[in-house]
Order: C-alpha cells, then sequence, then structure tokens
C-alpha cells in the first residue's frame, strides 16, 4: 500500500467496503477506537455517510474531523445498489435478518414479467420504509418497536429511481442493479416488486456499489484498517524527525 500523509484531526475523507453482518456503527466504532490508538489521543470525531443494512455490504463514506461536515453532501448523493431476490417468500425485515414467515406461489411469474413490473419503479415514487428501519415514531426508532412485536405505522415517503435493471432472472431469483436518490430502502423494494409481481419477495443480498463518484474498487477492505493506519502514521512519524 502506497503511503501517504494524512491529518485525521483536521479532517479526512476515507472510504471503506462494509463487510456482512457488520452494522454502520460497527464499522466506525471499529476504526474510531484503532484511529484513537495509533494517534494516542483521547477523542477524535468520526462519523459515517448512509447507513448500511447488517446484511448489507459495499461503499461506506467516513470521515473525520472537519471532514464530517461533509456528511450531509456524500448522504444526498445519488447511489447505485447490486440486489438479489427470491421470489415467492417473505420475511418481516424483507432481508435474511428475519426468518421466512410467508410463501406465495410463483409459477405465474416470466422474466419478461418482472422485466415489465421494474419498469413501473422507474422515476418518482413513494415507498413505505421497512418496519425494521431507522426511522423514528414519536422519537422511537421503528426496528425498536417492530422487535417488541408492537405495530411500527410508517408514512409514505417520496424518492427517485434514476434506473433499474435486470442483471439475471433464474426464477425464483433475480438480480437488478438500482440507481437511486437518498432514503430509497431497497428492502422496502424487494417488498413492492414482489406485490405487483402478485407474489412476495426478499433480499438474499445486497451491495453498494457506488455513492456519488466513489466507487466500490476505490473502498479499502475493513479487515486491512490496521495495515492501513499503520502505514499512514508512520509515514507522518518520519516526517516530524527529519
Amino acid at each position: 500500500m502506497e503511503r501517504r500523509e494524512m491529518d485525521f484531526m483536521a479532517g479526512e475523507t476515507l472510504y471503506f467496503n462494509k463487510p456482512l453482518d457488520w452494522t454502520s456503527f460497527d464499522l466506525v466504532n471499529r476504526f474510531r477506537y484503532k484511529l484513537s490508538r495509533k494517534l494516542n489521543v483521547r477523542k477524535i470525531k468520526v462519523g459515517h455517510a448512509g447507513t448500511l443494512d447488517p446484511k448489507a455490504t459495499g461503499v461506506m463514506v467516513v470521515c473525520t474531523g472537519k471532514a464530517t461536515r461533509r456528511i450531509d453532501e456524500f448522504q444526498h448523493q445519488t447511489k447505485e445498489y447490486i440486489a438479489t431476490l427470491k421470489l415467492g417468500e417473505t420475511t418481516p425485515s424483507f432481508d435474511l435478518e428475519k426468518e421466512i414467515d410467508r410463501t406465495y406461489p410463483v409459477g405465474h411469474i416470466t422474466c419478461e414479467m418482472v422485466r415489465e413490473v421494474l419498469t413501473r419503479f422507474t422515476g418518482e415514487i413513494r415507498q413505505v420504509p421497512p418496519a425494521f428501519s431507522a426511522c423514528k415514531i414519536n422519537g422511537k426508532r421503528a426496528y425498536e418497536l417492530a422487535r417488541t412485536g408492537r405495530d411500527a405505522p410508517l408514512k409514505a415517503r417520496t424518492l427517485v429511481i434514476d434506473e433499474i435493471e435486470l442483471l439475471a432472472c433464474a426464477l425464483p431469483v433475480i438480480q437488478i442493479r438500482v440507481v437511486c436518490s437518498k432514503g430509497t430502502y431497497i428492502r422496502a423494494l424487494a417488498r413492492d416488486i414482489g406485490l405487483a409481481l402478485h407474489s412476495g419477495a426478499h433480499l438474499t443480498a445486497l451491495q453498494r456499489t457506488r455513492i456519488g463518484d466513489v466507487t466500490l474498487d476505490r473502498c479499502l477492505p475493513a479487515d486491512r484498517m490496521d495495515d492501513f493506519l499503520e502505514k499512514i502514521i508512520i509515514k507522518t512519524i518520519e516526517d516530524e524527525t527529519v
């Protein structure tokens, strides 16, 4: 890895590939802990732009110091996802975080039907967020209510989907590419696609491949944090001792 001089206290923007089963907070918390130890400081401001669900992987923008002021800028940028959907089955979370709760017929579904249905979800649409989400209801997170078995009625939101492309169709499994605006829940999109096909659906895999112009190939694997930080800090120390 090329050595670079960076000033994390003044502010830096980094790109990570979030691993499966990590929360967004897990990634930020681990990086903050490792960074503070390497810099030998008690506190440093670290935040992320655009939450990813535990069962999702891919691009995470992490900002430090004064660069955290850019978080809102990144959150409003267009995002791209690759999603794998299993038709004919639903889960309460609309992904693999929860067990399958219902099954539906899929014999009537064809790949041509899937292509036609996907066209209905481009442009400006209304979407109800998942009950298992971070949306707030009377000061409580929706997922907190959902996990206690209480109803979490959420209002539909307006969002924009720029592109939906069918990448693979091996029924009952399909894979799609989605380019969308801030606030889009791909899990909720899977739910709505299942309904439009007169069936059900849930996500079996989700990867965010882009935020703005930050693509996955520019992201650092989370398991290389230590190596990355060691080389950055060694370079800084060498400069200071010359």
